[in-house]
């Protein structure tokens, strides 16, 4: 959060959250609008939570307010999502994608964000039966409505969602230089690789990460996402494929 290397901006101090579940179907969620490193309470969850599933995500506003509703992830029922990048043109498409979202979601919105807009134009279209499909057809509207108002290159995107038992992920733009995205090497092959390094001895064998950047400089740890793709990761099923938005018209 406040030395990214292969982020668009440096520090990242407008804010956080972490998402995570215990034992029931929807997660709990802890946001500030303080910098992650300025948080104390943020270090005492991160030492007692354990959980099979936590998202993690540090903002760096690209326009809309510094408030709590604006933090990630954002949360609807058992769902959690995450977006790094934006919608362009957003302050003159967001009456338009905002009034697309169904009536029956409408009134859970609750920030101004591009990002929010986003994932309850996914929900809209479908995410809780089909994210693949549903993230192509909101992206592919935002594309087209976007396009309509002049805007050129309208996403630029890489998102993470998950129900808590599988996680969905995306690397997108429409210039086709997406912000970067990373996933782990497998957790035996990385033990092999580096038995010295203690912390992954206490990692599960099911262990993934999914990150903007990788965490530290380890040989064979992280692989990179190609452009246009999308993947799930789900206990003993990783699938990534090619990903092309889907206009709804």
């Amino acid at each position: 959060s406040l030395h990214s290397r292969l982020g668009a901006t440096t520090t990242n101090g407008d804010g956080f959250g972490v998402g995570w579940y215990g034992e029931g179907t929807e997660p709990a969620v802890y946001k500030s609008i303080e910098p992650a490193w300025n948080d104390s309470n943020l270090r005492e969850i991160a030492g007692q939570v354990r959980t099979p599933m936590l998202l993690a995500h540090v903002r760096a506003s690209t326009g809309t307010p510094v408030q709590r509703s604006n933090c990630h992830p954002f949360r609807h029922g058992q769902w959690l999502w995450m977006h790094n990048g934006a919608l362009r043109g957003f302050h003159e498409i967001r009456r338009e994608l905002v009034m697309a979202v169904d009536p029956g979601l409408f009134s859970d919105l609750e920030g101004s964000t591009d990002s929010e807009a986003l994932f309850f134009l996914a929900l809209t279209f479908g995410l809780v039966d089909d994210p693949f499909d549903a993230v192509a057809r909101a992206v592919g509207f935002v594309e087209d409505v976007g396009r309509a108002h002049g805007v050129e290159d309208p996403v630029q995107m890489t998102v993470a969602t998950t129900d808590g038992e599988s996680l969905w992920i995306f690397r997108y733009s429409s210039e086709r230089q997406s912000r970067s995205l990373f996933f782990s090497t497998e957790v035996a092959k990385l033990r092999a690789l580096h038995p010295e390094v203690e912390v992954l001895h206490s990692l599960g064998g099911e262990t993934r990460f999914v990150v903007s950047e990788p965490l530290r400089d380890l040989e064979g740890a992280w692989n990179e996402v190609p452009e246009s793709s999308a993947g799930v990761v789900r206990p003993g099923d990783d699938e990534v494929r090619h990903f092309e938005p889907i206009s709804p018209t």
